[in-house]
C-alpha cells in the first residue's frame, strides 16, 4: 500500500493512492454493471459481479482448466451462457476452485441451488496499499549476500499490482539468464518481453494491456527486482545506482488494479495465473482492512499459493498509527510494515531571533529561493492554512499546522493567493517525527511535530524573523530504521493469538522507477518517483525471499518466512532500540519481530517449520466446514475428521499467550536445523519482571542438518502485565542467534 505519490499529467495534486486510502469506508462494494440508472428496475435484476466456489468435479480426477471451466459454465444458465456480453468473469484453477461471474440475484438463488454450491460473496474493491535502501539493508555489488545468490537469478517474483512500463531500464536484462523451463507465463505487450520481465497479463475488465498508466506498479516491480540503473534520481535527490533487493530476479506483473481500483475477482484472478505460471515469490501490496479469512480474497488465494510451495508477501496497511488497523492478517504469508532508512533530504529554518536552526526535509528543493530573512506568519486561528481572509501573508514565509496527518494541496493555493513566499510544514502530532515527503509548488521545509511546535511556542511570544535552506540529500541520519507513522498495527483483529505485523522494511520515502518523469522533467528513460506506504516496504520482502530461495531452492514459504522473521533486528544502525514515529521503542505490534536483515536471513541457523494440514486444522477450528470448505483448495474437507488446533499452538516463529483463558499457559515449538551439523544451541530469556517464563529443554544439540527438535515454553505471571506485554526469546549457537518473540495478553 502507497501513502503518497505524485502523478504528472494524469493527475493533478492527490493521487490515486492517496484517494483510495483515506476514503470514508475500508471497502468499495462494486458498482452495479450494465443496468441503467432507474428506480423502476427491480434490484433482483441488476447485474452484480460475484465470486462463486463450488466443489471440484466429482467424475473428473485432477480435472485441467478445460474441464475445470466446462463444470463452472454448468453452473450457469443457457441463458448466462450465451448472453451477448460475458458474463464469466474469471475461471479460477490453480488457487481457488471457482468463478467469478456477472449475476443478478436471482439468477445467483439459482445457482446456490445447485449441487455442488459451496458458497458466494459480492466482489470487493481494495485499495493500493531504489538508491539506497539496498545498501541500507546491506546489499553491495560484487560481495557478500548478491554475490553467494548471483543476483537471484533464476527466482522468479509475480507482482499483483497496476501494471508495468516494460521499456524502463530498471526492468533491462543485462546479465539476467532466460527464465527457467517451468516458467509457463505469457506476455501481452505487442513488443513482447525480455529475460528481466518475463510476463505481463492484465485481469481488469475494461483494460487488456498490461501497461502502468498509475506508476505503483512500476515502482514496486523495481524495487523488488529492478536491474541496476546508474544515475537514477527523483526531485534532484537521492542521486546514485538504483538496483532492485534481487536485481537479476525475473518479474512476472500481473495487473488486478486501475484507476478504478482492485476488485477483488480480479485479485484472485492474477494469484491463479500466477501460482499456474510457476513464480516462485508473490509480492502484493495491498489491503481492504480486516476481514474474517474465509471472506478475504488475497488469504483464500494465498493459501492455494502455500499448497503449492509459493511463497507470498503482503502489506500491512496504512492506517497507523492507529492500533488494530491491520490489513492481511492470516498466519500463511509474510505482512510488512514500514520504516525509514538512513537518508533526509535536508533542509531547514534558521530563526533569527533565537538564532535556532531545526532541522527538516524537503523533497522539491529551491535551490534559487532567497537565503534572507522573512517574516514568519503565524496564528492560531489561521494555522490550518485553508483560507487567509483578515490575515495578511502577503511577502511573509507561512507557518502552517494543519494537523492532518497528510496535509491538503489546498494549503499551497492558499498561501500563493495570499502573497506567502513559502511554507513551514508542521507535522501533525500523531505523525512525530516520521515526514512523509511531497513534491509542493512552493518552498516548503516540512518539520517534525516536535520541531513545530518549538516555533509555534515561540512565535506566540514574540514577531519573529526567519530563513529557510535547502541542503540536498544527506545519508546517515540518526534513528533509522524507525517504523513510519501511518504503518498499520496491531493487535491482529482476526485472531489477537497471531503476531502481526511479522516483520517491517523500508517503506518511508523510497525512490525506484516510475513510468513518468515525475518532477517533470527530462531524464529521458531514466524516470523515477520517491513515495511512501507499506507497499514500498511489500517488495524488499519480496526481493529478500527470492535471494533466499536461490540459496535454498527446496525450502517451503514458512521456512523462508521463518528465516525473515527470526534474524531480523530489533536494534538500529547505532545500537539503539528500533523506535516508532514518536522516538519511543517501537513494540510488536508496531514493528513486528523486527527490521528485515537479508544477509543473515539466509542463514538462519534453525527454521519453524509449518505444512498446511496444521494450517486446515486451524482453519476448521475457528471457521468449521464452511469457512474450511471455501479457503481450502486442494481437497474437500471434514473438520470432524481433523485435530483441532488453536493459533497459540501453530509452529509459527512468534509465540502469543493468552493469559486471559489460562494463569499459566504453556506451548510447543519444533525447529528444523538448517545450518551446520554437530550445532549445539543455548536458550536466552528476555521478558518483563512480570512474567516467569521455563523453556524444556534449556539446550538443544543437534548432529545433522533436517533434524527437528521440540521444546516447551511455559508462562507464569508474576505481576502486573498491564493489559499485554512482550519479551524474545533466544537460541543461541556458536554462529547464530535465532530470535523469536514472546507476547503475554491477559485481555484475550
Amino acid at each position: 500500500m502507497e501513502i503518497n505519490q505524485i502523478i504528472s499529467c494524469t493527475f493533478t495534486h492527490l493521487s490515486f493512492i492517496f484517494v483510495f486510502l483515506f476514503i470514508s469506508s475500508p471497502v468499495l462494494s462494486r458498482p452495479n454493471i450494465s443496468v441503467p440508472s432507474n428506480a423502476s428496475i427491480n434490484e433482483s435484476e441488476q447485474l452484480r459481479t460475484y465470486i462463486v466456489r463450488v466443489q471440484p468435479p466429482t467424475e473428473v480426477a485432477d480435472a485441467g482448466s478445460t474441464e475445470l471451466e466446462s463444470w463452472y459454465k454448468s453452473f450457469l444458465s443457457e441463458s448466462i451462457s450465451d448472453a451477448g456480453e460475458l458474463r464469466l468473469v474469471h475461471s479460477y484453477t490453480e488457487v481457488f476452485v471457482g468463478f467469478a461471474a456477472q449475476l443478478t440475484k436471482t439468477e445467483l438463488n439459482s445457482i446456490q441451488k445447485k449441487e455442488g454450491f459451496v458458497h458466494a460473496f459480492p466482489v470487493k474493491n481494495l485499495r493500493l496499499l531504489t538508491t539506497r535502501t539496498p545498501a541500507f539493508l546491506g546489499l553491495q555489488p560484487g560481495t557478500g549476500l548478491w554475490n553467494t545468490t548471483a543476483l537471484s537469478r533464476g527466482i522468479i517474483i509475480g507482482l499483483l499490482d497496476t501494471g508495468i512500463a516494460p521499456t524502463h531500464p530498471s526492468f533491462s536484462d543485462d546479465g539476467v539468464p532466460p527464465p527457467p523451463a517451468k516458467w509457463k507465463g505469457s506476455c501481452a505487450f505487442e513488443t513482447g518481453c525480455n529475460n528481466k520481465l518475463i510476463g505481463a497479463q492484465s485481469f481488469v475488465q475494461d483494460d487488456k494491456s498490461p501497461f502502468d498508466d498509475i506508476g505503483h506498479g512500476t515502482h514496486t516491480a523495481s524495487t523488488a527486482a529492478g536491474n541496476f540503473v546508474h544515475g537514477a534520481s527523483a526531485f534532484g535527490q537521492a542521486s546514485g545506482t538504483a538496483a532492485g533487493v534481487a536485481p537479476h530476479a525475473h518479474l512476472a506483473m500481473y495487473k488486478v488494479c486501475s484507476a478504478s481500483g482492485c476488485w477483488t475477482s480480479d485479485i484472485l484472478a492474477g494469484l491463479d495465473a500466477a501460482v499456474k505460471d510457476g513464480v516462485d515469490v508473490i509480492s502484493i501490496s495491498l489491503g481492504g482492512g480486516t476481514d474474517k479469512f474465509f471472506r478475504d480474497v488475497i488469504a483464500i488465494g494465498a493459501f492455494g499459493a502455500f499448497e503449492k510451495g509459493v511463497f507470498v508477501s503482503c502489506a500491512a496497511g496504512n492506517e497507523g498509527p492507529r492500533g488494530k488497523s491491520l490489513s492481511n492478517e492470516a498466519p500463511w504469508y509474510i505482512t510488512v510494515g514500514a520504516t525509514s532508512v538512513d537518508r533526509s533530504f535536508a533542509a531547514s529554518v534558521q530563526l533569527y531571533n533565537n538564532k535556532q536552526l531545526y532541522e527538516g526535509e524537503s523533497l522539491n528543493q529551491f535551490k534559487n529561493f532567497s537565503s534572507a530573512p522573512f517574516e514568519l506568519a503565524y496564528s492560531s486561528e489561521f494555522s490550518s492554512c485553508s483560507d487567509f481572509t483578515g490575515f495578511d501573508i502577503r511577502g511573509k514565509l507561512v507557518l502552517c499546522d494543519p494537523q492532518d496527518l497528510l496535509p491538503s494541496y489546498d494549503i499551497f493555493g492558499a498561501v500563493k493567493s495570499g502573497g506567502g513566499v513559502g511554507v513551514v510544514l508542521v507535522n501533525a502530532k500523531a505523525a512525530g517525527y516520521s515526514i512523509v515527503t511531497d513534491s509542493y509548488p512552493l518552498p516548503t521545509v516540512q518539520l517534525s511535530a516536535a520541531a513545530g511546535r518549538a516555533i509555534i511556542d515561540y512565535t506566540l511570544r514574540n514577531q519573529l524573523l526567519a530563513s529557510i535552506s535547502f541542503n540536498g540529500t544527506v545519508l546517515g541520519t540518526p534513528f533509522a530504521p524507525s517504523v513510519a507513522f501511518f504503518s498499520s498495527r496491531g493487535p491482529n483483529f482476526q485472531n489477537g493469538m497471531l503476531l502481526k505485523p511479522d516483520v517491517a522494511a523500508p517503506g518511508l520515502n523510497i525512490l525506484a522507477a516510475w513510468p513518468t518523469q515525475a518532477d517533470g522533467g527530462n531524464d529521458g528513460k531514466k524516470t523515477s518517483n520517491i513515495i511512501s506506504g507499506t507497499s514500498m516496504a511489500t517488495p524488499h520482502v519480496s526481493g529478500i525471499a527470492a535471494l533466499i530461495k536461490s540459496v535454498h531452492p527446496d525450502w517451503s514459504p514458512a521456512a523462508i518466512k521463518s528465516a525473515i522473521i527470526t534474524t531480523s533486528d530489533v536494534k538500529d544502525k547505532q545500537g539503539l532500540p528500533i523506535f516508532n514515529e514518536l522516538q519511543t521503542p517501537a513494540n510488536v505490534y508496531e514493528l513486528g519481530a523486527g527490521h528485515v536483515n537479508p544477509s543473515k536471513a539466509v542463514d538462519p541457523g534453525l527454521v519453524y517449520d509449518i505444512g498446511a494440514d496444521d494450517y486446515v486444522r486451524f482453519i476448521c477450528t475457528i471457521y468449521g466446514d464452511h469457512g474450511a470448505n471455501i479457503i481450502v483448495r486442494s481437497h474437500n474437507v471434514s473438520c470432524a475428521d481433523e485435530k483441532q488446533i488453536a493459533a497459540e499452538e501453530l509452529n509459527l516463529p512468534s509465540i502469543v499467550f493468552p493469559i486471559g483463558l489460562s494463569p499459566r499457559p504453556n506451548v510447543t515449538r519444533t525447529v528444523t536445523n538448517v545450518g551446520k551439523a554437530q550445532s549445539t544451541y543455548a536458550v536466552q530469556l528476555e521478558v518483563p519482571v512480570s512474567v516467569r517464563v521455563t523453556v524444556t529443554p534449556s539446550t538443544l544439540s543437534l548432529s545433522k542438518v533436517n533434524e527437528k527438535k521440540t521444546f516447551r515454553v511455559s508462562v507464569e505471571i508474576v505481576g502486573d502485565l498491564g493489559g499485554w506485554n512482550y519479551g524474545h526469546l533466544r537460541w543461541v549457537s556458536d554462529d547464530h542467534v535465532v530470535r523469536t518473540p514472546l507476547v503475554f495478553v491477559d485481555y484475550y
